[in-house]
């Protein structure tokens, strides 16, 4: 079976979230399973800097805007890969959706429909070497190639690859005026309440909803949260009439990328029959963010982006907690500036207590991750999460909401589940202060009994959140 991933982002070439680590990591699991991957991207220039042996497949002039476009062909990361070289498009040095300021470019919706037209151009034979029995897009960026599929479709009479698209974030929507519809090159027919028609507007993920022939999204309960008002972001009527070919596939972890036994980036390597080194790693850390050297409490780590929706003012609100009980806080992430703002001012109230560094830097992530004690992810909705199931692999014991994939993931550290051995983290109900704090007391108080807390991270460690599970589960989907 021939399998397309339609994408704007692959770890490690680029990177601005989770979805990166699963487009990065999902082709090769299913490589394992005798699935022929193949991914398509935008020309960023981390991508075509990174292509190997590059071939062109196609030149097209005159495309969504670019007067040039070249769809290359070669490998990215040992993983064969379609290349969209178009800089009139593309060619922008840093963030791959927004300027310098942070503002999303104003042609983001030609982007991305570019990206989608040659999917569904690929799904008809584009490449005659090589046609997808499926298209697996991702998030919105991708949400318009079930839809270009489905144009052709119905222009020829002939039946194209089987669609499916995965729901990453569906706060993330894709969302542009309505008189952009006429640069798409779709049929009028397809702008209604039965297209990608949204409240007037133009919706790129409401068109890979409405029109994908399996949906996913990253974790059960999160499957389930969508189609309720309270998650659906307005479109959980659509999710809700969908259900029957809505799943839920929790994300996986690259022990390639991920493992303290392996990681070459940290300070000291060690794993789950001997925790030695990760005191080694927890000194490094103290050292690199210039937090003073203790050993007695935890320190609490963040990796994220730094936004209400993942709970981080929580954390901001319960600093001077954490300070005041002992403890310390070293944080990585770039955000909402009110948010930036509140942590770099608390770093430079507590030089010794809480570090910030702004932005992303991938080998301080796993610096954090493996000299942490406490990993927080406090999400107000959380699809699946990833750096909770990062840290439970590096004993960094997750404080997490009760909500999407973190719920899914993590088991609370109740004294019933402590005797049972199956305790892996630290888990609150309602989003607000009071229960965060609770939950953040309870971390201070078994960090104090070493021996639990050493076999807490153990049992934390043992869980198996491997690509296998996910990678087998998608397979059943495509063959369905």
């Amino acid at each position: 079976m021939k399998v397309l991933h339609v994408c704007s982002e692959v770890f490690p070439f680029l990177k601005t979230g989770g979805l990166a680590d699963v487009t990065g990591a999902l082709p090769q699991a299913l490589d394992k399973f005798g699935i022929a991957n193949r991914l398509l991207v935008p020309g960023f220039p981390a991508f075509i800097e990174s292509l190997e042996n590059k071939i062109i497949v196609k030149e097209i002039t005159n495309k969504f805007g670019a007067s040039s476009v070249r769809v290359l062909f070669g490998t990215l990361n040992g993983v064969e890969a379609y290349v969209i070289e178009a800089p009139e498009l593309y060619n922008r040095i840093g963030n791959p959706y927004a300027d310098k300021d942070g503002i999303a470019y104003s042609d983001n919706y030609l982007r991305f429909a570019l990206l989608s037209w040659v999917a569904a151009q690929l799904a008809a034979s584009l490449d005659q070497e090589w046609v997808p029995d499926v298209v697996h897009g991702h998030d919105w960026h991708a949400g318009l190639t079930p839809l270009y599929i489905r144009s052709i479709e119905e222009y020829t009479g002939i039946k194209l690859a089987k669609t499916i698209l995965t729901v990453h974030n569906l706060a993330y929507q894709g969302v542009f005026p309505d008189y952009v519809y006429n640069e798409l090159e779709l049929a009028q027919k397809y702008f209604s309440v039965d297209g990608l028609e949204f409240y007037g507007q133009v919706s790129f993920l409401k068109a890979g909803l409405y029109f994908a022939d399996k949906i996913t999204t990253v974790s059960p309960s999160y499957a389930i949260e969508i189609q309720g008002k309270e998650q659906g972001c307005g479109l959980d009527g659509l999710l809700l009439s969908r259900a029957h070919d809505l799943y839920g596939v929790l994300n996986g972890v690259d022990p390639d990328v991920w493992s303290p036994a392996n990681d070459t980036t940290i300070a000291k390597n060690y794993e789950i029959k001997s925790l030695e080194g990760k005191s080694e790693c927890r000194k490094a850390l103290q050292s690199h963010t210039g937090l003073e050297e203790q050993d007695d409490k935890p320190i609490f780590v963040v990796v994220s982006r730094l936004t209400e929706q993942k709970g981080l003012h929580l954390v901001v609100e319960a600093a001077r907690d954490i300070v005041g009980k002992g403890g310390q806080l070293a944080i990585l992430g770039s955000g909402e500036k009110e948010i930036e703002e509140a942590f770099t001012e608390l770093a430079t109230e507590f030089p010794q207590s809480i570090a910030v560094q702004l932005g992303y830097d991938e080998n301080h992530a796993h610096r954090l991750i493996a000299g942490g004690d406490v990993i927080l992810v406090p999400s107000r909705f959380e699809p699946c999460g990833l750096t909770q199931l990062y840290g439970m692999a590096y004993g960094t014991l997750p404080l997490v909401r009760k909500v999407g994939g973190l719920k899914d993931t993590v088991t609370d550290s109740s004294l019933e589940n402590l005797d049972d051995g199956i305790a892996t983290g630290f888990v609150f109900d309602a989003f607000n202060i009071d229960e965060f704090k609770s939950a953040m007391r309870r971390a201070f108080a078994l960090y104090s009994r070493k021996t639990e807390w050493n076999r807490f991270q153990k049992i934390a460690m043992a869980k198996d959140f491997g690509w296998d599970v996910a990678a087998k589960t998608y397979i059943d989907i495509y063959k369905s």
